[in-house]
Formats: C-alpha cells, sequence, structure tokens
C-alpha cells in the first residue's frame, strides 16, 4: 500500500475484486458516495483510492483511510456489511500476516489457521463471542474488526495461539477479558 499524491494503492486477492464491486457494482458504488472517494478496481486487484474532490474543496483524509480500510479487509475475506462496521469512528482493522510470525512453509500456516479456526469453529467463535469482534481466517492472514481495545484483545490472543500456547490458556484469557470488559461497561 502507497500513497502518492492524495492516493493509495491497495493490493487485495484477484478473487476477492467481485466482492468488493458487489452486484452491478453496488458495493464499491456505495463505498464511494459514502466517503466522498474515488476506487479504481483492476481484474488483477490493485485498488487505487481518490478523494472524489480535493483538500481543498472539502475532500476529507480521512474518509480515505476508512475506505482503504475497508477495502482491505474485504480482501482479507469479509463480507461487505462486516467491512462496513470500519465506517464507524471506532472500530478498527487489524491484520496479522501469519508467514510474518511461522515462516512461509505453507505447512505452518495450515497448521496455524487450524489452531486459531478450532474444531468446528469452536476457537474462533469463542474469539469473536469474548472480545465482541469479527475475525476472518483467509488465505494467509487473520484479520480482526471491532472495537480498539477489543481487538487488541482479539489479537493478543491470536497471537498466543500462534506461539503455540494451548486453546485452556487462550480462552482462559478470553474468559478474563470478557469479564474486565463488562465490569468497565457497568461502570459507564
Amino acid at each position: 500500500m502507497a500513497a502518492i499524491h492524495g492516493s493509495y494503492f491497495v493490493n487485495i486477492p484477484k478473487e476477492r475484486v467481485p466482492v468488493l464491486l458487489g452486484p452491478s457494482g453496488s458495493f464499491k458504488k456505495r463505498i464511494e458516495e459514502e466517503l466522498g472517494v474515488l476506487l479504481r478496481v483492476d481484474s488483477t486487484g490493485v485498488v487505487e483510492l481518490l478523494l472524489a474532490k480535493p483538500m481543498s474543496e472539502g475532500g476529507d483524509p480521512v474518509s480515505l483511510l476508512k475506505a482503504r480500510d475497508v477495502v482491505l479487509a474485504v480482501g482479507c475475506g469479509f463480507r461487505p456489511e462486516k467491512a462496513l462496521k470500519l465506517l464507524e469512528d471506532d472500530v478498527s482493522l487489524i491484520i496479522i500476516d501469519l508467514p510474518e510470525h511461522v515462516g512461509k512453509n505453507p505447512e505452518n500456516c495450515s497448521r496455524v489457521k487450524a489452531r486459531i479456526i478450532g474444531s468446528g469453529g469452536k476457537t474462533r467463535r469463542i474469539i469473536e463471542e469474548n472480545a465482541h469482534v469479527d475475525v476472518s481466517i483467509y488465505g494467509d492472514t487473520v484479520a480482526i474488526i471491532g472495537r480498539p481495545d477489543d481487538a487488541s484483545a482479539a489479537q493478543q490472543a491470536v497471537m498466543m495461539l500462534i506461539n503455540g500456547a494451548p486453546h485452556s490458556a487462550v480462552y482462559k484469557f478470553l474468559d478474563s477479558y470478557a469479564q474486565r470488559r463488562k465490569l468497565a461497561r457497568m461502570s459507564y
């Protein structure tokens, strides 16, 4: 991803391009209209994001960053309606690149993805429910959408699994986080 003169270039897997575009281009158009950006998408998965109006005429660079995150989320396997949560001000995207942590051996990546998903999707579901996040495991990435504290807790749980922690320890960590989160919410 590179920023050049008020634009970003993002690469997504080419099989995710139809999801980004949506039926008859509807999802791409929605991103453009809601954020005041333009998306130029090519069939190889290269997406250029630009402000529809220059900043001097009201173009908002924050919208460009939000659009980038929505595009990246779709590229990481999220359905469009989940990716749109990133339009909210206090929602962030965390992307964990598995080869950075386990090496480029596909068997290591597959093993770690299986640990994160868990039997029948149990571990992923526990992460999502306890940290109040959405998790996508796609290709060689694990992506998390949620409020910053929640996404950070989910990231910590995923990193524990990547580093070989027993599932029971990860579940205990997540349960503890959920309890602290609940108490913090009650004190408002």
